[in-house]
């Protein structure tokens, strides 16, 4: 059914805002199953793959028809689909860009089918800013790879089929030369994948144990020694898909709930809180418009550089700006489960938002990428 146009009315729907939803794994597991079959049916009807080679199932059409065609399925009320985000936005145009050709016609249709879900491995406990540091290993073994390590805060691991894994093939190289990347199958013997509960109450995200597993190199992504490559594209992908506004949730537009939050809490007539509302809205504008130009970075064949750094920073800043607004706004309703509607559920926002300082590259680290290839600044001592 088309989603119902008109303004948005407070206390009527789903009050559910967050960054991502965190259900109980009965739930969990129906609103993955409607997900596969909306994308089975979006592939049956054309739609599935629009940008993809012919040859591959797809439509063989440009950036600009998908653009439009998301902007046309928005308007209806379809099965969530973010399961799918890693596959589509991350781990997919990476196997596109440096899969083996044959292992790219293998995963990339089912990908757009819906019928494989993936998990991106490149975090260590060692090794998070400093993702060169990896210390999994990958050892050659005929015309295999042996695969032993840890990897952590791994989303969709409990349900992946596969996963794009950084591992260090040799450890006497240069740290960004050791390093070899890969397509693992997560339901080979020796992966274990243990869940990580968090302050939000819950396990959204993983560690992942492998203990030589076995990998066929032609499911290796680049050469060997490629790794930090591959690693670039991958982390590109993933800085231009985290988020293109604030995220809060369903329904309404992100601003328009936080004006009805506003109005609702008796706060629109304070100067002080319509100027930070303003703020807001200015730093999602900037932030939008600074994702559209990477978006036609892509489209000219161009690959982002430093731009996606200021993106991702700058969505950084707006979740938590947002987080903190609300809960001025609101102030001890944030805390205090009335049952009001729209009140009290700004508490997962709220404490799930500092964690988008680490995801996809920390603050810290964007600020040096932004300052050295930008603004020409020396690099950090090392």
């Amino acid at each position: 059914p088309k989603v119902a146009d008109g303004p948005f009315e407070w206390g009527v729907g789903d009050d559910f805002v967050g960054i991502v939803e965190e259900p109980d794994p009965e739930t969990e597991a129906l609103a993955i199953a409607a997900a596969k079959e909306w994308a089975a049916t979006r592939w049956n009807a054309g739609f599935g793959w629009l940008t993809g080679p012919v040859d591959q199932g797809g439509a063989g059409l440009t950036g600009e028809h998908l653009r439009i065609y998301r902007g046309l399925e928005s308007g209806y009320e379809v099965a969530d689909q973010s399961i799918f985000m890693i596959a589509l936005g991350i781990v997919g145009p990476t196997i596109a860009a440096h899969a083996r050709p044959e292992i790219a016609a293998q995963y990339l249709a089912p990908i757009h089918r819906g019928e494989l879900i993936c998990c991106q491995l490149f975090s260590e406990p060692e090794a998070g800013s400093d993702l060169a540091n990896v210390q999994a290993r990958a050892v050659r073994d005929g015309d295999d790879w042996l695969i032993t390590g840890q990897k952590v805060w791994t989303s969709n691991a409990q349900h992946a089929q596969i996963g794009e894994i950084i591992c260090r093939h040799d450890p006497d190289a240069p740290k960004h030369a050791g390093l070899t990347a890969f397509l693992v199958d997560m339901t080979a013997p020796g992966v274990e994948v243990r869940p990580l509960r968090q302050m939000t109450g819950g396990a959204g995200f993983n560690e992942v144990f492998f203990t030589e597993v076995r990998v066929p190199d032609s499911h290796r992504l680049g050469e060997v020694g490629e790794g930090w490559k591959v690693a670039t594209t991958t982390l590109m992908n993933e800085r231009s898909s985290i988020g293109s506004g604030m995220g809060l949730g369903r329904g309404p537009g992100p601003f328009e709930r936080l004006i009805e939050l506003t109005r609702v809490m008796g706060k629109a007539d304070d100067p002080i809180v319509r100027d930070k509302l303003m703020k807001l809205y200015i730093g999602n504008r900037v932030a939008s418009y600074t994702g559209k130009r990477g978006a036609a970075a892509i489209k000219a064949g161009r690959l982002p550089g430093p731009e996606l750094s200021v993106l991702k920073l700058a969505n950084t800043l707006n979740l938590l700006a947002t987080a903190d607004y609300a809960a001025e706004v609101l102030g001890p309703k944030l805390c205090a489960d009335t049952g009001e509607w729209g009140t009290f559920a700004w508490t997962k926002l709220v404490g799930s938002a500092p964690g988008g300082r680490l995801g996809g590259g920390t603050d810290e680290i964007q600020r040096n990428i932004i300052g050295e290839r930008v603004l020409g600044l020396p690099r950090e001592p090392k």
